[in-house]
């Protein structure tokens, strides 16, 4: 079954990710015919998918809790995919629907490929906008920004962006995918090609961020956004689940204060479910692990603990501030927080 995350293929062939079919654009102007109009869309995630995940924290980030309705998926998925079974009845209270395939079929009936979060469903229509994963966040950071609270942060400033684009380019080939790639590796040698390039790239991260607080200049940007949404979900998921057990987070020094700095502000760990994490991995991914068995672990207080990075300087937000509570209806339950 497909992860959220754009469309995946695995099996007896190399693990291979496809890209986003729907590649419509919410933007200023509209020229896709699809403008900017606070209320008109409704984002919806999994808070299990690393993809998914980038769009909630930006969205929060940015404080466009009131222009960006949330919906929130069931991370256990069934034959039809992502379903909003969490919700009354098993329907979403504002789309209606039951799967969100229902969006997909009334934009396009019989598209090919599979249903993936995060997508953006436009509410009058009942009808899919963009699934396009790589270009929601983007477009959130800089199309949006007549929604965006007062002191929203820039999370894509135009003087970095080449060096963003580089560091989330390299992020994405052999962090974000190549964790994937060696989960759901067919044969010995891609399993060892793809682990091998997970752990030299985060080798490559930490001598970096050594020496930084975050990864380009000296406040968050959408790069540290897509890092933390894999390396949240190393220790849980990754290390055991994919076999990328070189070494865990929690023994590299850099990473692992550099990952707690960020679950520790605001619009990061708010959002992050350990819960629905580990039940998607784990029993979502028969082919990976046939029995379901959730582990108990790993122990999740960590999290909380001191990080130091502030002695690098750096801030968080640059010039803007730190965004207000979680929506009421928008927090992470207990169980899914250290």
């Amino acid at each position: 079954m497909s992860e959220g995350e754009g469309n995946a293929t695995y099996g007896k062939k190399a693990f291979k990710r496809s890209k986003s079919h729907f590649t419509d654009r919410v933007t200023a102007d509209g020229r896709d015919g699809w403008p900017v109009d606070a209320g008109r869309y409704r984002l919806v995630v999994s808070r299990a998918c690393p993809w998914a995940s980038r769009a909630v924290i930006s969205r929060r980030l940015l404080g466009l809790e009131d222009a960006l309705s949330l919906a929130i998926t069931d991370p256990i998925q069934d034959d039809r995919s992502w379903r909003f079974t969490l919700d009354p009845d098993g329907r979403d209270p504002v789309l209606g629907i039951r799967f969100l395939a229902e969006a997909y079929e009334a934009r396009e009936p019989g598209h090919p490929g599979g249903v993936s979060v995060p997508a953006i469903v436009d509410v009058p229509s009942g009808k899919l906008v963009t699934n396009d994963y790589q270009r929601i966040t983007l477009d959130l950071a800089t199309e949006w920004t007549a929604r965006h609270r007062d002191g929203a942060p820039d999370l894509y400033p135009r003087p970095l962006r080449d060096e963003i684009d580089e560091v989330m380019e390299d992020v994405y080939e052999d962090v974000n995918n190549g964790v994937y790639r060696a989960g759901f590796a067919a044969h010995q040698e891609e399993y060892t090609r793809a682990c091998a390039g997970v752990f030299r790239r985060l080798e490559l991260l930490a001598e970096r961020l050594a020496e930084q607080r975050y990864l380009v200049g000296d406040s968050i940007t959408e790069a540290d956004i897509r890092l933390f949404t894999t390396l949240v979900r190393f220790d849980a998921v990754y290390h055991g689940h994919f076999k990328c057990n070189r070494w865990k987070l929690t023994e590299n020094q850099v990473l692992w204060a550099y990952v707690r700095d960020l679950y520790q502000t605001p619009g990061f760990g708010d959002t992050v479910d350990f819960d629905h994490i580990k039940r998607h991995y784990y029993q979502v991914h028969t082919g990976v692990n046939p029995t379901g068995i959730v582990p108990l672990g790993p122990d999740l207080s960590g999290w909380l603990t001191p990080h130091h990075r502030e002695q690098l300087g750096g801030r968080p937000f640059g010039d803007g501030t730190a965004p207000g509570p979680v929506p009421e209806g928008e927090r992470v339950p207990a169980r899914g927080h250290p």
